[in-house]
């Protein structure tokens, strides 16, 4: 049986301008006023607390890179419990997968506070019951960890899980962990990083591109005995 692991920011909901204010404003309060759209989006795919460390020792950020975290997911919180938008098509593939009994989870670089806000948020969390936040494996992506938890809580092999992601580390990491990968790149502009090219489905021009039924055909069409449709 193929079971299918999914990236939650910029891949099954658009969370990334809630993560941009966030760090904006927790940046702002820590002296760097002028964070922009573009220096955040080369962090996109890379879990808070790693983005945090890299931009406190570039910055000189004196206080603790926990206490950014704290203050960072108290904004984050306030501006996703507002409203996150799921893909439509996203929302569409997952309600498929779920009624033919597929094996699902998230894998993600947030905490598990935001991730259990934004499920519930968007009535995901129905659908998905497993999740694996960065906070509890021993490194984010691009490192495997998160994909092979998920795969042990799900008790598969990781052979036989498809990543779906939106960012260059998420894609490694799913080739890092031996599993496949459908990548649908939020910055459309890093649809040619190398780490999209071991995809086995790649939808180049992201969310405008990916369509519910094209995803399922194609992963049907891999493995149709392990998949049970004929």
């Amino acid at each position: 049986m193929i079971s299918v692991i999914f990236d939650l920011d910029g891949t099954l909901v658009d969370s990334e301008p809630n993560y941009y204010e966030s760090g904006r404003r927790t940046l702002a309060r820590h002296g760097v006023p002028d964070f922009t759209w573009e220096q955040h989006s080369r962090f996109i795919g890379i879990g808070t607390l790693e983005t945090l460390e890299i931009l406190r020792d570039r910055y000189g950020i004196q206080a603790p890179v926990e206490q950014l975290l704290a203050e960072q997911n108290a904004a984050y919180l306030e501006l996703a419990r507002t409203g996150t938008e799921v893909f439509p098509e996203m929302r569409k593939f997952v309600e498929r997968l779920s009624a033919e009994g597929v094996p699902m989870a998230v894998a993600s670089g947030s905490s598990r506070e935001a991730i259990d806000a934004v499920l519930a948020g968007t009535g995901l969390d129905a659908l998905l019951s497993t999740a694996v936040s960065a906070e509890e494996v021993a490194h984010g992506k691009p490192a495997p960890d998160a994909f092979l938890e998920a795969a042990r809580r799900l008790g598969a092999d990781p052979a036989d899980c498809v990543v779906l992601e939106d960012a260059a580390p998420g894609a490694q990491a799913a080739h890092a962990a031996g599993m496949d990968c459908v990548a649908i790149p939020y910055v459309t502009a890093t649809a040619d990083d190398p780490a999209f090219a071991t995809a086995g489905l790649l939808f180049r021009s992201g969310q405008a591109e990916f369509l519910a039924d094209t995803a399922y055909t194609w992963l049907s069409s891999r493995r149709p005995a392990a998949w049970g449709v004929s």
